[in-house]
């Protein structure tokens, strides 16, 4: 408090009144109030998740449209979701289809170059970006309301009209090339890597790595190519959320994408098939320099249409995280690792993986990799007490509601669910089947999803100091090369 602020209220109360208020606060010190154990809280169940209202429509062109309305800020996002994916790039170009996703927005378009675009954008602070991974692109755009009409515009002059500007295609290449020289640095990028190849095959569209050679084979033209086939009107799903005005917004959807018509014949879009490379096996990247290990253990499985999905999610609830099986028994009781987790991980359209593992000593590797092990048989064998079900389920419900917190999540969500052919209850149908599943439940799908004889086991570490060495797990030990190719041209 200020001097001045002071005077002003000694001269308001008057000495004597203050006087009486300071004996007052000496006489009767505050007392702090005992904290409750967290057994004894009683906390309100999680809000009910509900869908704001939205509009879908869809352009004459194939395009679909979803607006969503929010006046709470000045602020407008949208999204382009675009039915492709590196999963159709060819084997040799490996590296494609993301340099396409990343040179749409960084090289500028046939109107605006990429200084002059990026120059608009930071003037008005909005951003543009775009990408394309394994199963889909996206472009996105994020502006102040007042700035709507020229960030729009310039939004589907990305998508429509991208220059693919040389020099920032080779900038992009030669950052691509930068990322593969540092892919190694990092011990767990090297088991989540590796990981994967050694579950879907190192040929398989989902575990591959671009290369030095795959890069030299793209071309400005086959980026070029790659966008025209792929990046058409009937392929988008384009969702616009925030504070806008919904007639106007309508127009200028129509203004910018309803005359684009592409009359090449549309893409294959058959999704590659996944299955399982290695049955079983422990595999050994050896770095002589760590001094401690990183695990993955694993197998292929599951969708997330998969009827047991939800009652998978709360097994892996019992198993991860704080108050999990992993954690007590792993880390806490045994003190074998500095982290340890499971996830099941499935995919929408083909499967994920269900993986544990974790960090720890050298020297515990074996003993951790074992009982990691041992609980996941006990999971198969023994039924789950009702605490733990409860406790998991609880976690797994409280926590779901956060991916709704604003209409932009639930929109993109939505999106996502059109886009791979899910129904748009599918959120409430994983709530309900997470709310039923039973102890019984957990059990039958633990020995139904959980393989013992598929478990693939990769140890990041050094081999010298792994004592008592992983052959003692039972099996012979594959050493995985994680040497870098040299492009023949280097």
């Amino acid at each position: 408090m200020n001097k001045e602020r002071f005077k002003k209220i000694i001269s308001r109360l008057g000495l004597g009144l203050l006087a009486v208020l300071l004996l007052s606060i000496l006489r009767f010190p505050a007392t702090a109030e005992v904290p409750k154990h967290y057994t004894e809280l009683e906390l309100p169940p999680p809000p009910e998740i509900e869908l704001p209202e939205y509009e879908q429509y869809e352009l004459d062109n194939g395009m679909v449209v979803y607006l969503l309305e929010d006046h709470d800020l000045p602020l407008v996002n949208g999204t382009a979701l675009i039915r492709t994916g590196s999963r159709w790039e060819p084997e040799e170009q490996v590296g494609l289809a993301e340099l396409t996703g990343t040179v749409m927005r960084s090289g500028g378009t046939q109107s605006h170059p990429a200084d002059q675009l990026n120059l608009m954008l930071e003037q008005r602070a909005a951003s543009i970006e775009s990408s394309i991974e394994t199963t889909s692109g996206s472009v996105n755009f994020d502006t102040l309301t007042e700035d709507l009409d020229t960030v729009f515009n310039l939004f589907a002059e990305v998508i429509r009209k991208p220059a693919f500007a040389a020099d920032q295609l080779e900038l992009a290449k030669n950052q691509q090339r930068g990322a593969i020289a540092r892919r190694n640095d990092n011990p767990s990028d090297i088991a989540s890597r590796e990981f994967d190849k050694l579950i879907y095959g190192e040929d398989s569209p989902y575990a591959r790595t671009v290369e030095y050679v795959t890069l030299d084979n793209i071309s400005r033209e086959d980026v070029i190519n790659f966008y025209q086939n792929y990046v058409r009107p009937e392929s988008i799903i384009l969702g616009i959320v925030g504070d806008f005005e919904p007639a106007k917004m309508k127009a200028a959807i129509a203004e910018a994408f309803e005359n684009w018509q592409v009359t090449s014949t549309p893409p294959q879009l058959e999704v590659p098939p996944a299955t399982q490379k290695h049955d079983k096996g422990v595999f050994l990247v050896d770095r002589p320099e760590l001094t401690q290990s990183t695990v993955s253990i694993g197998h292929l499985d599951g969708t997330l249409n998969d009827p047991d999905y939800p009652t998978l999610s709360v097994l892996n609830g019992t198993m991860n995280s704080f108050g999990g099986r992993l954690f007590n028994e792993v880390r806490s009781r045994q003190g074998l690792a500095y982290s340890v987790y499971s996830v099941w991980n499935p995919n929408y359209d083909y499967p994920g993986t269900f993986t544990a593992g974790g960090q720890t000593q050298s020297e515990t590797t074996v003993p951790f990799v074992q009982s990691i092990l041992t609980e996941i048989e006990r999971l198969r064998t023994t039924p789950i007490s009702q605490e733990e079900l409860t406790r998991a389920k609880e976690s797994i419900l409280n926590s779901f509601v956060f991916n709704f917190e604003t209409p932009s999540q639930t929109l993109a969500r939505l999106m996502r669910y059109k886009y791979f052919g899910y129904p748009e209850d599918f959120i409430f149908q994983y709530q309900e089947g997470v709310k039923t599943t039973t102890v019984e439940d957990i059990q039958r799908v633990a020995q139904q999803h959980l393989h013992p004889d598929k478990m693939v086991t990769l140890v990041v570490g050094s081999n010298r100091a792994i004592e008592p060495p992983l052959s003692s797990l039972g099996t012979e030990v594959k050493t995985v090369d994680i040497s870098i190719p040299q492009s023949p041209t280097s």
